[in-house]
């Protein structure tokens, strides 16, 4: 992208000094709020940056690329933040030459700006390795939004990636390709993964993790050429001969100090630009910082040193020189589920003593490495929640030889079972030890900040962004919270996200009294603060549409998360699982048959009954979906929207038809239940479940919708959940027919759909608004029921679409045939089966 864009500053003084910054990234806006916080009057500064866009955190590009996070969710300086601070920003107009004689600069558009002082802060630079096909098209580095984005579309339209470089940036790539449904392959040429931040135990249980989910992880392996097939990637050849078919190959193996300008212009540059302990350069009118800059010999990768030069730079302006004297680092890996931590020297030698701890069963390893009863090496797998004590340790170079023999164990056992209390472990953590190491914040700045007036988490993210990139540390910082305030912690204002004020009733309310009908209407007139959204608010919006529109409001599939878009659950090795709806849990010979086929046929790894009577096909590749969905279509099932918020199943027992203490049909009631409400969307999962008895086979008391059969009718039980916190559904109401039933089913869900936020469950619902309450919208009017029933009905004539037989097909005539055979009953083919639930 060329596009230049200038944010001119609201103010200017002439007696101001001109401070030049190039570079937009992380290190130079970072010194910029630290030069404000010690002199905020006496700088006129222009910043110039090469992206056309505003700082943002270039260590959450990894989320962005798994799915975790928008860009919007990962800008550190907004618009205003520039303007408010009387700085000029001009984005996408790099600085091409200094010109240190006349202390100006030029940009590549041909912009002239005079400085007092100038800040370099130029970053790094990815190292391409030079081999064959380097240039093809299909070929990029992992260093900034523009590079995520190619990969974005690379795994739309592709299947299979290739990544050089098993390094944290290499790993963090591969994995959310993996997770975007590519097969990912990962060639390191060191015999471990991560091996300067990794031991060869850690690295061996990161490698089998890693394989777990499926990625190919090869190590010790030599890239010879990248292969071209029709002027594109097509594989990579290692030096053994072996090859890799490929689409995309991303470029890993580490980064270089970008001092070519600096260079150009005189500055005395080796590895990186040589700086003091103050970032002055070798011009005393220049500084520079970040990435870019040699220290001592030492050129840094990492945040965390790049928050102590930014400070020492800041201090050495103001005359108040602290000076930076190097930086003891710390790595966590950002892939899921992956907890990893290491810092400091763990190569051992003459005169260290390793003490090292292995659980196997929970994949646990730890080591730390002592020399002179100091800390000097912490390697932490599968249990991180010491990490930023043996770093204070290591920091400080504590003593360690009174707690030596619990040294191991972690914070609470080393201090005899006195810190087991976790706030009182924080408590015990010194002021400069680091608790947000993305934004370099200390204990003691985040006490300062609650000090200073923040009394929720989000008013701590904002003051002084501890927990406001990946969250890790969001738990120390709560604590420290509840240390520091006790009982007046405020909770955090319930907005549907960052991007708005506005809670999830207030938008509700303002789509149905204003009669907004987009998602760009409703932020442009709720004044949305960024201009597209993020990952929270847009599906959020999609389903109020959705829900207050039916049959207007066209379903905007860019807003829904990635296994709602392609209609099945990705897995942990990038195969997605297919689960056709069987309903009420019966099935027949016909489509049995059609399983077993698409079994066979598309190499599926697993077939797995599951908890709601259903069959989950396991390891269909991404691009098999389509012609699994026609031959599941083809035996007359649809989706059975596993991956949906939306319906999921109706678990049933037998009931009368066959079991002897059944009292009602529970089996035809499900089904009914079933026809009736599939296809529709909910603000979460939403399950059903009819039980024949009290005996309650079904399990009936912990769904979202319940009914148990008894003698005289049906007892209807609501909010309900199995999952991770259990919750006994309350009964609702008893009724006395099967019509009355469905009629208050229908009701109840559509009272859900109306009134619940998006992403919460009948359960937490019900808790927040009362049972009373809900019982008075349905009773307390004599018509509230059929009307809401009613609502739910015509939404539903929008609703049942089968997605699979939409992407199969393409046919809406041959989609409808479909559902008019399975909506008239169960499919024809002989005797049900049904999966009938244990006693």
């Amino acid at each position: 992208m060329n596009r230049q864009t200038s944010i001119p500053a609201l103010r200017h003084a002439d007696a101001k000094e001109r401070l030049v910054v190039i570079g937009n990234g992380m290190a130079g806006c970072r010194a910029v709020e630290e030069i404000l916080a010690l002199e905020p009057d006496r700088w006129a500064i222009t910043i110039f940056g090469a992206e056309p866009r505003v700082n943002y955190n270039r260590i959450m590009l990894s989320p962005v690329l798994a799915g975790e996070k928008s860009f919007d969710e990962i800008v550190i300086n907004s618009a205003e933040w520039y303007s408010d601070n009387g700085i000029t920003l001009v984005s996408g107009d790099p600085v091409v030459h200094i010109d240190r004689a006349a202390q100006q600069v030029v940009s590549r558009a041909g912009r002239i700006e005079s400085y007092d002082r100038l800040l370099i802060a130029t970053g790094s630079d990815p190292f391409v390795i030079p081999v064959p096909g380097k240039d093809l098209p299909g070929v990029v580095t992992f260093r900034d939004l523009d590079d995520v984005e190619t990969m974005l579309a690379a795994a739309e339209a592709s299947s299979k990636a290739v990544v050089i470089g098993g390094g944290l940036l290499g790993l963090e790539a591969a994995h959310g390709l993996s997770l975007r449904g590519m097969t990912v392959t990962v060639v390191h040429l060191m015999p471990t993964l991560m091996e300067r931040q990794l031991d060869e135990a850690a690295g061996y249980l990161l490698k089998s993790e890693l394989e777990a989910r499926g990625m190919t992880i090869l190590t010790g392996a030599d890239t010879a050429e990248i292969v071209e097939i029709d002027g594109h990637v097509g594989g990579v050849r290692l030096k053994d001969g072996t090859e890799i078919p490929a689409d995309l190959v991303v470029m890993a193996v580490g980064i270089r100090p970008n001092g070519a300008l600096a260079k150009a212009g005189g500055l005395e540059v080796e590895r990186g630009i040589i700086v003091d302990d103050d970032m002055v350069t070798s011009d005393p009118a220049i500084l520079a910082v970040g990435e870019c800059v040699q220290h001592r010999g030492a050129c840094y990768g990492l945040v965390a040193p790049i928050w102590e030069m930014c400070r020492a730079l800041a201090a050495g302006l103001a005359a108040q020189p602290k000076g930076y004297s190097g930086s003891v680092t710390s790595t966590k890996l950002k892939v899921s589920g992956v907890d990893l931590f290491s810092a400091g020297d763990f190569s051992g030698g003459e005169g260290c003593e390793d003490i090292v701890m292995r659980d196997a069963a929970r994949g646990i390893y730890k080591r730390v490495v002592v020399r002179d009863d100091k800390v000097i090496g912490v390697v932490l797998y599968g249990d991180t929640q010491d990490g930023n004590w043996y770093f204070d340790l290591l920091r400080q170079q504590q003593d360690v030889s009174d707690i030596r023999e619990a040294l191991i164990f972690g914070q609470a056992f080393a201090a005899g079972g006195a810190l087991a209390d976790p706030n009182a472990a924080v408590a015990a953590l010194s002021d400069d030890a680091e608790i947000c190491g993305c934004n370099g914040v200390s204990k003691g700045k985040v006490v300062a900040c609650i000090n200073g007036g923040a009394a929720s988490l989000d008013a701590v993210r904002a003051g002084c962004k501890a927990s406001a990139s990946c969250g890790s540390c969001t738990d120390l910082v709560e604590r420290l919270l509840a240390l520091t305030l006790g009982d007046a912690v405020e909770e955090s204002a319930k907005t549907i996200c960052g991007c708005t004020s506005f809670g999830h009733d207030d938008v509700r309310r303002a789509i149905v009294e204003r009669g907004f009908r987009s998602i760009p209407e409703v932020m442009q007139e709720l004044h949305w603060s960024t201009p597209d959204g993020c990952s929270k608010c847009r599906p959020a919006l999609n389903y109020y549409l959705l829900c207050a529109w039916p049959g207007e409001y066209v379903d905007d599939q860019k807003s829904r998360f990635v296994n709602e878009r392609l209609h099945a659950n990705i897995q942990k090795d990038g195969t997605y699982s297919v689960v056709p709806r069987m309903w009420g849990g019966i099935t027949n010979p016909r489509e049995l048959r059609a399983i077993a086929d698409v079994v066979e046929r598309y190499d599926a790894r697993m077939v797995k009954v599951t908890g709601g009577q259903r069959l989950d096909i396991f390891g269909i590749r991404k691009e098999d979906l389509p012609a699994v969905w026609a031959d599941l279509n083809a035996a007359g099932m649809v989706s059975g929207h596993a991956y949906g918020k939306s319906l999921r199943t109706v678990k049933t027992c037998v009931g009368s038809e066959w079991c002897r203490f059944g009292t009602q049909d529970s089996t035809g009631l499900g089904v009914k239940l079933e026809q009736m409400s599939w296809g529709s969307w909910m603000p979460h999962k939403f399950k059903m479940a009819v039980s024949g008895c009290p005996r309650n086979c079904a399990e009936a008391t912990i769904k979202d919708f319940g009914v148990v059969c008894v003698d005289s009718g049906y007892e209807l039980h609501i909010g309900g959940n199995g999952g991770i916190k259990v919750r006994a559904t309350d009964l609702l109401t008893r009724v006395a027919t099967e019509e009355e039933a469905l009629e208050h089913c229908a009701a109840f869900v559509q009272l859900y759909r109306e009134d619940a936020w998006y992403l919460e469950r009948t359960a937490p619902w019900l808790e927040r608004k009362g049972l009373a309450w809900i019982k008075a919208q349905l009773y307390d009017d004599p018509g509230a029921v059929k009307a809401l029933a009613s609502r739910f009905l015509y939404s539903q004539q929008f609703m049942q679409d089968d997605p699979w037989a939409q992407r199969a097909a393409g046919d809406r005539a041959d989609l409808h045939s479909h559902v008019g055979r399975i909506t008239a009953g169960p499919p024809p083919g002989g005797a049900r089966l049904a999966m009938e639930p244990a006693e």
